[in-house]
């Protein structure tokens, strides 16, 4: 799941205007953000095949911290608990860390028995989607589709640079998803940690394109120029 997780962070904007774009991208791809790091340190550890393609080509041999259910919980108390820490706000932590808990469960629709319900646990989880690259595809265009509309209901671009970033991002993140389904296996681990990190450059955007908006529900007087 790569698309999907954006998508749905796209999506949470409905539910909670106040929140960045930024900080919504970043919850819901939190575990993902935080695993290619833990790649880089050897503390999780992954299996290229290049023999097979698209996320068939990847092993993921140990990542109990970032995607055993037990760790997904504690990054998503973890999250939401800095959020409040920062903002006071109750109801938008407890999203966050909803947001970030969600990854998991997404990952369990497309991911094959991989998913430790906690580290060192013997039973490992995942329906498996990933076995048809069309009905993988389908979940994530359906995630990302519904979040752009659900986020574009939900805001109004002050200028064209928000919906030029906006329009970049989405299509950066489409160019990938392309890429890892249907481009060649990373040539070590070494380079999908690294080219993993790119990750942040969407949550970057994700602000970028924020600090260009204003939510829909804001008076008309307030986007007129003074």
């Amino acid at each position: 799941m790569f698309i999907g997780h954006f998508g749905l962070g796209l999506a949470t904007k409905k539910a909670a205007p106040k929140i960045s774009l930024g900080t919504l991208l970043m919850a819901t791809q939190f575990l993902d953000l935080v695993w290619p790091t833990l790649l880089l340190l050897h503390i999780e550890t992954v299996a290229i095949h290049p023999g097979l393609s698209g996320p068939r080509s990847l092993e993921f041999t140990n990542y109990p911290i970032t995607h055993s259910l037990l760790g997904a919980i504690g990054w998503s108390v973890l999250f939401g608990s800095i959020y409040w820490i920062f903002k006071k706000n109750s109801k938008n932590g407890i999203l966050l860390g909803l947001a970030v808990l969600s990854h998991w469960f997404l990952d369990l629709i497309v991911h094959f028995h991989d998913l430790p319900l906690y580290p060192g646990s013997s039973i490992y989880l995942g329906l498996g989607a990933w076995a048809s690259i069309w009905f993988t595809t389908l979940i994530e265009m359906a995630l990302l589709i519904t979040g752009i509309i659900l986020y574009l209901q939900t805001i109004i671009f002050k200028n064209m640079t928000g919906k030029i970033v906006f329009a970049l991002l989405i299509i950066l993140l489409l160019l990938v998803q392309i890429s890892s389904f249907w481009g060649p296996p990373p040539a070590n681990v070494q380079v999908l940690a690294w080219s993993a990190q790119f990750q942040w450059l969407f949550v970057a955007m994700a602000y970028w394109v924020d600090n260009n908006t204003v939510n829909s529900q804001v008076p008309k007087y307030v986007l007129q120029p003074q």
